[in-house]
């Protein structure tokens, strides 16, 4: 019996273009107790619409573990390292991880108070809000009507450990409320009505898809290198409105201030990476842990136009230059017509290719509402595979 698949339900904001192939549902099996067959076509699924919904879901923290090690199954810790942000205090995520003491693969987040909870007697949960990370922030007194995304990111930890290829995530408890209103605050106007406490996704493969053909090119030729303990080292900086990169202020720590570091564990990836089921290229930067790019020259042979980016190559370490260029790579891709806004239900599981979108927090909560989400992705076992020989004679 085959699955039984529906679109997405669109915000009128999306442009449905852009989501012909982002985003399904699956009806009917509960996504914790699938058969080997069933997993196999919800994996070939996952890689072909970057984002699965399954409704009324009932899954244990050990069955999430269990399907999400499935998708790579030499895989076993945590996507930022086994209580490794808990022994890094000074990163910006330790405020917003609680591990399942059972089952510390998952992380319990969300907002509020949280009791008797799988292991936990107790857990005070803090929704991250734009408030903590950005330069400026919506003035208090339009807290709750107004929000931002927080941070666009991958669920990686960017240093010795390789990126999840999955990321699932189960809603126990969400709050209902009134819609919200994403500000932009950029000086393009651009707002997004948002539910309550939504996760915002884009396709990457959209982001690579839709720039023009000299910025393709740049795509294709480069690679980005992350700080070392990004999280860290980005901790003191502050980030634009957008939650699409830092401001360059001089306000990152000094690498001789961070925690150890190898230059072996360092990660350099390409800007593209390509999915194992369709073959299409992603753009996957995590604009806020970028630290340099390497450009490749356009190969011999090919043309040169006028308007091509860096055709002879660079190695560019200065980085108001290097977060110059990835925003404007990545922020035609995240206006309102190509975001995803999930409103969720209890007891909604997605699954997400978290090699093939950027997801971004949103939303601001008063302290009474009581949020509760599992979340489990786990360091893969090999880094991502970047273009071959033929995408860049297609696109350099």
């Amino acid at each position: 019996m085959s699955i039984e698949l529906a679109p997405l339900p669109l915000p009128p904001s999306a442009n449905p273009a852009h989501f012909a192939d982002f985003g399904r549902e699956v009806k009917g099996i509960n996504p914790g107790e699938l058969t080997p067959e069933q997993f196999k076509e919800i994996e070939q699924l996952l890689y072909k619409h970057s984002v699965l919904l399954f409704r009324n879901a009932k899954v244990s923290p050990e069955q999430q573990y269990a399907l999400t090690k499935a998708f790579d199954p030499a895989s076993d810790s945590y996507g930022h390292g086994n209580n490794k942000t808990g022994n890094q205090k000074k990163s910006i995520l330790h405020p917003d991880l609680k591990t399942i003491p059972r089952v510390p693969q998952v992380q319990l987040i969300g907002n509020g108070m949280v009791y008797n909870h799988e292991g936990l007697a107790e857990a005070k949960l803090k929704h991250p809000h734009h408030r903590s990370f950005h330069k400026t922030a919506i003035p208090e007194e339009d807290d709750l009507k107004f929000t931002r995304f927080y941070r666009w990111h991958i669920d990686a930890a960017l240093y010795d450990l390789a990126p999840p290829k999955v990321t699932t995530l189960y809603g126990i408890e969400v709050p209902s409320g009134e819609p919200q209103t994403l500000r932009y605050d950029d000086g393009t106007g651009e707002e997004l009505p948002v539910p309550l406490g939504t996760t915002a996704f884009i396709s990457t493969r959209t982001t690579f898809n839709t720039l023009p053909d000299n910025l393709k090119s740049l795509a294709v030729r480069t690679k980005v290198r992350y700080a070392p303990h990004p999280y860290v080292w980005m901790a003191p900086a502050r980030s634009n409105s957008l939650g699409l990169g830092i401001e360059t202020e001089g306000k990152e720590l000094a690498l001789s201030e961070l925690p150890e570091w190898e230059e072996s564990k360092i990660k350099t990836f390409p800007i593209l990476w390509k999915n194992p089921v369709t073959g299409e290229l992603h753009f996957q930067v995590h604009p806020s842990a970028v630290w340099q790019l390497f450009i490749e020259p356009i190969p011999e042979g090919k043309p040169r136009p006028a308007d091509a980016r860096y055709p002879d190559g660079a190695h560019i370490t200065d980085l108001k230059t290097v977060r110059d260029i990835c925003y404007e790579l990545q922020r035609p891709s995240i206006s309102p017509e190509f975001v995803y806004p999930h409103d969720w239900s209890p007891n909604d599981m997605v699954l997400f290719h978290n090699r093939g979108v950027l997801h971004s927090v949103v939303g601001a909560f008063a302290e009474d509402q009581v949020r509760a989400f599992h979340q489990c992705n786990l360091a893969a076992s090999d880094d991502p595979v970047g273009p071959d020989a033929e995408d860049i004679t297609k696109w350099a």
